[in-house]
């Protein structure tokens, strides 16, 4: 392991090397990001130092700059309900509760009744609901809120998980109570402490030599596994999260060599152990893809032979399955750039899946972009692997999540049908195009979000804004929030732009306007250009004010607002540019080949 400016931590995570090196690692990473940091408040229910240390490492290892606040020792309640200058001050845009199972206080005994312990229960989640609903109140910011692990200690035996006051069915029911919070709102996440302990070990989790010398909730060898699990929901938060993964075949989607054995002898199914292996990772990847990864495939191999792998009676996946199909015998860093250009996604938003270690150091090494876990060469350790580097977390489960694959396979369809055309407004006007703009709204408010932390591409700020936020734009008598929905001939492109602005007397400040990479050239920043420009007209607004702020991803629109027409104002030396449209110039685009249907 070196520790250049280039370094990047993979998974599995070298435990006892972080322990050791975690500081110096820190510091390295730190001196090559200049970006604003994202502020991180952490309020514990035990201490917290060693916590925060691992999540400020593994967000610097993902390029993600922070600033961290700490509450004092389980001072996690007063400082979050009463008033706190500091944290105030500090203004976090993602709080961390790092409470657990040492924060209980209020346990059933074991002769309680069924009312007795469920009054227990009620007063538990009631307290941090003050919590949750006093931080909603002062402050835009996500929670991220620990569920609890299961007790150390059971004095009822095996029946504590049954027994009206068990410790156990009392951890259960607490838990689900947080999960039905989370479930019902958008700026709040639930971190699966209890499984985490669970997979890490229960007998290993809680030390009590470390927690009477140090207070520390679980024991230091958890510490790494911790913190990689909260900073990976971070990632989400701020849509950092991976959309595809890039497979390999051979000993990785099934057992052999499908150009030596042919289909008849690859291992897959349930005749062999290894058969039985290789079914459980694509019944994994199958998942995956239904809840919204992009599958593709990279391939030292023959193309008919590579697609003849899925014949196979006993193959989970299917060529449908997959958004893009490489195989050859280019080397695989060159086909995964390919890859990203074909999904219009960046390398930085692609995993990549290979039993051979030699093309996972090519890849590595050649597209430090791309996260490569370190899967081995046991196919029974694939899943766990790929499952626990956290690559595919998630802020919440969307329907569009679900159909991005089919949306992704409609625009192959589009391009299909681009070909038949010698002009390309002759083909967007083949597409029937319909651009529906209208006003954030409570039912699409939650994909608003997911979107604007995900793009990056096409978002002139790249500033994210959590639910919260989100929502007050909604509800602002000052703001001016759309969003734009595009369908065609192929189907529902689902919601793939947002404006958000603010109003200052005769002028509309522009904060944020992005677009999904599934719609780049088909003229929706046109469309949504026109409801902005009505919107304004409405609310007596002379003129738009729009800034872009440059990134490594976002050159795409560095000329956006010139192209509608809007003048420069003004570019400092680091690129930021801020320009200006006068409303009552406006003419109107009559030529748009897409229809808009606003509210």
């Amino acid at each position: 392991m070196t520790e250049s400016a280039n370094f990047r931590i993979t998974y599995p995570l070298d435990v006892a090397l972080l322990q050791r090196r975690q500081k110096k690692l820190r510091r390295t990473l730190k001196t090559s990001l200049n970006a604003t940091p994202l502020r991180l408040a952490i309020l514990g229910g035990s201490t917290t130092s060693e916590v925060a240390n691992y999540i400020e490492l593994f967000l610097l290892n993902a390029g993600v700059n922070v600033e961290i606040y700490q509450s004092d020792y389980n001072r996690f309640y007063q400082e979050a309900v009463f008033e706190n200058e500091a944290l105030d001050a500090f203004n976090p845009q993602v709080i961390y509760l790092h409470t657990s199972t040492v924060n209980l206080t209020s346990w059933p005994q074991p002769t309680d009744n069924h009312v007795e312990a469920a009054d227990k229960v009620a007063e538990t989640y009631n307290d941090f609901h003050a919590i949750w609903q006093a931080l909603h109140g002062k402050y835009q910011a996500t929670i991220i809120q620990n569920n609890f692990e299961l007790p150390f200690s059971r004095p009822l035996g095996n029946i504590d998980a049954s027994a009206n006051g068990g410790k156990t069915r009392f951890t259960h029911a607490i838990n689900a109570k947080f999960a039905e919070y989370a479930a019902q709102n958008a700026n709040f996440i639930l971190h699966d402490l209890n499984y985490l302990s669970a997979w890490f070990g229960l007998e290993r989790w809680f030390n009590k030599t470390q927690w009477y010398a140090y207070k520390y909730a679980m024991c230091s060898d958890a510490f790494p596994e911790l913190g990689y699990s909260i900073a990976n929901q971070v990632l989400a938060v701020l849509g950092l999260s991976k959309k595809a993964l890039v497979c390999d075949l051979d000993n990785t989607l099934w057992g052999g060599v499908i150009g030596d054995d042919g289909v008849s002898d690859i291992q897959i199914g349930q005749e062999t152990a290894e058969a039985q292996a290789y079914t459980e990772l694509q019944q994994y990847l199958k998942a995956l893809h239904q809840r919204g990864v992009l599958l593709t495939v990279c391939s030292k191999n023959d193309v008919e032979n590579a697609k003849q792998g899925f014949s196979h009676p006993d193959s989970v996946l299917n060529l449908t399955d997959f958004s893009e199909f490489i195989a050859n015998w280019v080397n695989k860093d060159q086909n995964i750039e390919q890859i990203a250009d074909a999904l219009n996604i960046g390398l930085d938003s692609l995993a990549f899946l290979d039993d051979n270690a030699s093309e996972r150091e090519l890849v590595s090494s050649n597209l430090p972009q791309v996260a490569v876990p370190n899967i081995g060469q046991d196919i029974t350790q694939y899943i766990t692997a790929l499952d626990k580097a956290g690559l595919f977390e998630l802020v919440s489960l969307s329907a569009e999540d679900a159909e991005r694959a089919s949306m992704y396979a409609h625009n192959q369809e589009r391009k299909q049908l681009q070909r038949e055309f010698e002009n390309y407004d002759d083909y967007l006007r083949s597409l029937d195009m319909q651009a529906a703009i209208t006003p954030f709204d409570e039912v699409a408010l939650p994909r608003i979000t997911q979107l604007t932390n995900k793009t990056n591409q096409f978002n002139v700020t790249t500033q994210r804004y959590s639910a919260a936020e989100m929502t007050s734009f909604m509800h602002s008598p000052k703001h001016v929030a759309l969003y734009g929905r595009l369908r065609d001939k192929f189907g529902d492109n689902g919601i793939v732009s947002v404006i958000v602005g603010e109003e200052h007397e005769n002028t509309l400040m522009i904060d944020l306007w992005l677009m999904s990479c599934r719609v780049f050239k088909r003229k929706m920043e046109w469309a949504m250009f026109e409801e902005l420009v009505r919107h304004a007209k409405a609310r007596h607004i002379q003129k738009l004010v729009g800034r872009y702020v440059p990134s490594k991803k976002n050159a795409l629109v560095s000329h956006h607002y010139q192209l509608l027409g809007f003048q420069c104002l003004s570019e400092d030396e680091d690129g930021v540019s801020h320009w200006e449209y006068a409303i009552d110039e406006h003419q109107g685009v009559d030529d748009l080949p897409l229809t808009i249907v606003c509210e």
